[in-house]
């Protein structure tokens, strides 16, 4: 019998397949900092039309959410729910909405630099809903959507 771990994780997986090696490695291994950084965090898993989204969050409400990372054909990105807010003198944050701001990821290296640990932080201290201060977590798949945008670029192999 299956467990249930692997019931979640099993689609979770597949969805990471759907992008370019090197991106899939990126999402996982990004996914496992974020995991180390936010212990207790739910994680709220969305495969929506134009990204793949992992929301860390306080509780399994979207709007409890703390950071997500998000990927697309064009990359992978940190985003803060509330990034406009959050003082970031190294001016690493992206985006000019009233509420939200992203960082690039490259690489999982990315989210070990200091200034963007720091944001992740000042993030957790400034969520609405505290993280729970213990507990391992948990994994929610919210949404599928049914058509979604090419998960790899655009390329010579991969054009329609």
């Amino acid at each position: 019998m299956p467990t249930v771990l692997s019931l979640v994780e099993r689609p979770i997986s597949e969805f990471i397949d759907r992008f370019d090696p090197k991106a899939a490695g990126i999402i996982r291994q990004c996914r496992q900092e974020l995991r180390k950084l936010l212990p207790t965090s739910t994680e709220l898993i969305y495969d929506n039309y134009n990204f793949f989204v992992i929301g860390y969050c306080s509780s399994a409400k979207p709007s409890s959410c703390v950071v997500s990372l998000a990927a697309a054909a064009n990359g992978v990105g940190l985003s803060f729910y509330h990034g406009a807010t959050l003082k970031d003198p190294d001016h690493l944050l992206q985006g000019v909405g009233k509420q939200n701001r992203f960082i690039r990821l490259p690489s999982v290296e990315a989210l070990q630099v200091p200034g963007v640990l720091a944001l992740i932080h000042q993030a957790i201290e400034r969520a609405p809903i505290p993280l729970p201060k213990e507990g391992g977590g948990s994994t929610i798949i919210q949404s599928i959507s049914a058509k979604q945008r090419q998960r790899r670029k655009a390329g010579k192999g991969n054009q329609l």
